[in-house]
């Protein structure tokens, strides 16, 4: 049987969107290969995020309460979750293309000695999975042929688990981590706060490119829009690249990939590096001075306009039809 083990992601003792999207997927595999799918959190402190997540349709939960997982640590995590895989005789190890995932699975398949397949966007009945290559311009079929497989899906494949059905079993599970993952130390955690929605989980993303001009452009022309529509910012890697905003606002094939219900782009041509980090989105929305510009090949609504004229005008109507 294919059994399927999902790492369940959390900060601030709360599951994300990324999380709830690798559950859809481990239960997806685990139904592909005939075997269920169990779900795995760690930290200190965690019966009530195994409570939690036993209620999102996964067959059993395995809560490891142990203070050395508190925060997350490579070395520590990897090497607890190699030896609950061991344990439990799972065949594939899940979790999503997070910033976490990418930096845990390569350890853990090191250590398990296990192919790994990354940014998964479908499952085959024959043991395939699909994946995007060459910035999503072509899909792969790909296949693991190793006995322990490790896989991280895309954040924008799958649809977030939802809550329902009989909830699963919680079994509390102890691990040694060894010296040798301990000699990485928590040191802290430096966090940009915001009052505008998380970039990976907004349902609306406003995103500016270099044809903003400056980072004070961004301030003054695109922020009303931002926060008139109740959005995240993101922007074009040519627009972190000049210094205009930092990266962690970066939407593309090396940022952040988003899949929001509505993504407007201002002032972006549409190169492919950017184009792989938003496609998926729902409806997309471009505003572009040159009507030859390639992100108006995979918009819905496209406007040919002068952005510094057309963004304006975009806040006086938005805040009209919200009077």
């Amino acid at each position: 049987m294919g059994h399927v083990l999902v790492f369940a992601e959390h900060q601030h003792h709360k599951f994300s969107k990324a999380t709830l999207v690798g559950i859809t997927g481990g239960k997806e595999a685990a139904a592909k290969m005939g075997g269920d799918c169990y779900a795995a959190v760690f930290g200190k402190g965690v019966d009530d995020l195994a409570n939690e997540l036993a209620e999102y349709g996964v067959k059993k939960v395995f809560a490891v309460d142990d203070p050395s997982l508190e925060h997350y640590l490579a070395d520590a995590h990897a090497a607890a979750l190699a030896q609950l895989a061991k344990d439990k005789g799972v065949e594939t190890i899940l979790t999503t293309a997070t910033a976490v995932g990418k930096d845990l699975l390569p350890r853990v398949a090191a250590l398990l000695d296990a192919g790994m397949a990354t940014d998964v966007t479908a499952f085959g009945g024959d043991g395939t999975m699909q994946r995007p290559m060459y910035a999503g311009n072509a899909v792969a079929t790909v296949k693991i042929e190793s006995p322990t497989k490790v896989v991280s899906v895309r954040a924008t494949a799958f649809d977030p688990a939802t809550k329902g059905g009989a909830k699963a079993e919680i079994e509390k599970v102890g691990v040694s981590v060894d010296a040798a993952s301990k000699t990485m130390k928590f040191a802290g955690f430096s966090e940009t706060k915001s009052d505008r929605p998380v970039l990976t989980e907004a349902k609306i993303v406003v995103s500016g490119g270099r044809a903003l001009k400056s980072g004070e452009n961004f301030k003054t022309v695109l922020e009303p829009l931002v926060d008139v529509m109740g959005a995240a910012m993101g922007a074009s890697r040519a627009a972190v690249d000049a210094g205009f905003v930092p990266n962690d606002l970066q939407v593309g094939q090396t940022g952040k990939v988003v899949a929001p219900e509505l993504y407007v782009a201002v002032g972006i041509s549409g190169a492919i590096q950017h184009l792989a980090g938003m496609k998926d989105s729902k409806i997309i929305v471009a505003i572009n001075k040159d009507e030859e510009a390639p992100i108006f090949q995979v918009s819905d609504y496209g406007l040919v306009a002068d952005l510094f004229k057309a963004v304006p005008e975009m806040v006086d109507e938005v805040k009209k039809l919200k009077s």
